[in-house]
């Protein structure tokens, strides 16, 4: 692809593995920031764009997003697409999630779906790029190919992402070699007013507070990077816990007082896991001086500092610093990874979280079974779909036939209910122009388009309305056989440390699909099994794993279908029913503490027709 047709996107990856893209403002700003070259100082901040984004840091020299408040690091990448792509026309794609926000779909995604609006196709699968959905125009809706639940979409116009400029490859690094950096400064004009947010003072005070370079370490810069001592202005010298204390008429140490503190491991680098700076011939002068600072004055400068950024509201979180004891302020540990990024120093101010997935080692004596459940373990095996009624047959007791109908759109072929269904698939046997109000909700649909969405379905005896989404009868699944296994195990989840720990093991095997699945004949893989699931043994816990037990033998807490994390198709996947597999961690989002994790697993299980009402008819 030629830059001249090209625009970029700068993009995050997520814990899952997929790279999100920046919104159009925010990749400006960062692509602003490449294009000055190191004059910029090589962090950007994102919150001076996205006031939502006011924790994050990108440091182009590590090409990290670091946010200051809890010491998460994520790579980001900068990525070409075609200037005819959506991101080159401002055209952003997006899902309604269940509590009504907007969220733009991974880039490559949205480029897909908007390819096929251009053509006018009334629909795109979107599977070949690892998504089981797919996307119909005439509704603007999003359908689970496998559970057929719909979301809302939508098409908005956005800024253009930015232009490509010069003859920098995908893999270009920063900063930017010394002529293309000054022609960017050349082109660009006079500079702009110097950002006043928080985190730039303190970085241009950090460097204007740094005592000179030695002067071998000053010739190896090019000449563009050497730069005069800064002007002594007002906030020019940040305050530290040494000059804090001396008064307004005594002198501030001297910078070889200061690099008498030093240590020689100060530069060096840090513990295995740090992130650091690589080696370039540009733009060291204005690190080097912070090098000759050991981790100690670091962090008494930064304690200081820190104080701006707790009254610029950023949250107060404990996190753990590097001797595993003391709990320090995350703004301190913010504006320090700040600093020592700024000096070219690794940035490691709390050790690297572990993902800890299971509990410590447990005897076959310490597990008991669950109070108030009987048994330990449930098997599921195929079940059939009920024979001897028509689908006819199956809708009559959950409708109520219209002879008026009202002069409105039918919501599943988008026809008038005065006029025939739309409906152009195989041929139900009754009238296209019969009309069915559904005796719980109200609404009202075309009973010929109801009967092609119960046969294209589960056809188990139960409908779901396409609009509330109401159950009626008892909704099955199309999860293949396996084992659920349940007991107590002596130990607590991070967040409930007054009970102990139920513990789920789900055992599905690879197979061969059924006819209710998407590939009947066709074998399917069972990745990841046994898996491994956590609940705290309380009161609520248990009530979270009746219901469970209830959807198990629902068959609903797994599907076959393409894998939205590693887009492998006709594999078992989770059913929309969150559950937490990390034991000690919440570094995936799938563990714990989480506040509202066991009244968020009701809501969906409620979604699936499955209350308390549900497990008091099915009593283990």
């Amino acid at each position: 692809m030629l830059l001249a047709s090209a625009v970029v996107v700068w993009e995050w990856l997520n814990e899952h593995g997929r790279w999100r893209p920046y919104s159009p403002a925010v990749s400006h700003h960062i692509e602003a920031a490449v294009r000055a070259g190191p004059r910029a100082g090589g962090s950007v901040v994102l919150g001076q764009v996205d006031r939502r984004l006011a924790p994050y840091i990108i440091d182009l020299h590590s090409m990290n997003q670091f946010r200051q408040d809890t010491g998460t690091l994520r790579p980001v990448r900068r990525n070409y697409y075609d200037a005819a792509s959506a991101p080159g026309q401002g055209v952003v794609w997006e899902w309604e999630s269940d509590r009504g926000s907007w969220t733009p779909y991974d880039m490559d995604v949205g480029i897909a779906i908007q390819r096929a609006f251009e053509t006018q196709r009334p629909c795109v699968d979107l599977s070949p790029v690892g998504f089981g959905y797919v996307i119909d125009f005439g509704t603007m809706g999003q359908i689970n190919r496998q559970t057929q639940r719909q979301r809302r979409v939508r098409r908005r116009l956005d800024l253009v992402y930015p232009l490509a400029a010069g003859a920098a490859g995908r893999a270009a690094s920063w900063p930017a070699a010394p002529g293309a950096a000054a022609a960017a400064a050349a082109a660009a004009g006079p500079r702009a007013p110097p950002c006043s947010c928080p985190q730039c003072v303190l970085v241009r005070s950090v460097k204007a507070a740094a005592p000179p370079a030695p002067a071998a370490r000053r010739s190896a810069a090019p000449p563009a990077a050497v730069k005069g001592p800064p002007a002594q202005g007002p906030g020019a010298t940040p305050p530290d816990s040494a000059g804090a204390g001396q008064g307004p008429g005594k002198p501030a140490p001297s910078s070889q007082a200061i690099r008498r503190q030093a240590s020689p491991a100060a530069a060096g680098a840090g513990p295995a896991g740090c992130l650091a700076s690589p080696p370039g011939a540009t733009g060291k002068a204005g690190r080097v001086a912070l090098a000759t600072l050991d981790r100690t004055s670091l962090q008494r400068l930064a304690l200081a500092q820190s104080r701006v950024l707790i009254a610029s509201g950023v949250p107060t979180v404990p996190v753990k610093n590097l001797s595993g004891s003391s709990p320090v302020n995350p703004a301190l540990a913010g504006i320090t990874g700040i600093l020592m990024s700024a000096a070219g120093l690794p940035v490691c101010l709390t050790r690297p979280p572990k993902l800890v997935l299971h509990p410590p080692p447990v005897s076959k004596s310490e597990i008991k079974s669950i109070p108030g459940v009987s048994n330990t373990s449930r098997k599921t095996t195929k079940k059939q779909a009920k024979k001897g009624k028509t689908p006819e047959e199956v809708l009559k007791k959950y409708l109520q036939k219209l002879r008026h109908p009202p002069d409105e759109d039918c919501t599943i072929c988008m026809e008038r209910l005065t006029a025939p269904s739309g409906y152009k698939g195989p041929q139900p046997t009754v009238k296209p122009d019969l009309v069915g109000k559904l005796s719980r909700c109200g609404h009202v649909y075309h009973v010929y388009c109801l009967v092609a969405m119960y046969n294209n379905g589960n056809k188990d005896g139960s409908l779901q309305c396409p609009t509330c989404k109401t159950i009626y009868g008892v909704k099955t699944g199309t999860q293949p056989p396996g084992k659920m296994e349940y007991h107590v195990i002596p130990h607590s989840l991070p967040g409930h440390p007054d009970c102990r720990t139920i513990r789920i093991i789900y055992s599905i095997p690879p197979g061969i699909q059924g006819p209710e699945h998407p590939n009947p004949g066709k074998s399917f893989s069972a990745r990841g099994f046994p898996r491994h699931c956590y609940l705290p043994d309380s009161e609520k816990g248990r009530k979270v794993l009746k219901l469970l037990l209830v959807a198990w033998d629902r068959r609903l807490i797994f599907a076959i279908g393409t894998s939205s994390t590693t887009g492998e198709s006709d594999t078992v996947i989770w059913n929309e029913v969150h559950h937490k597999t990390e034991f000690g961690s919440n570094l995936t989002g799938h563990g714990y503490p989480d506040a509202n994790y066991l009244d968020n697993v009701l809501a969906e299980l409620a979604a699936q027709g499955i209350s308390e009402d549900s497990a008091a008819q099915e009593k283990d």
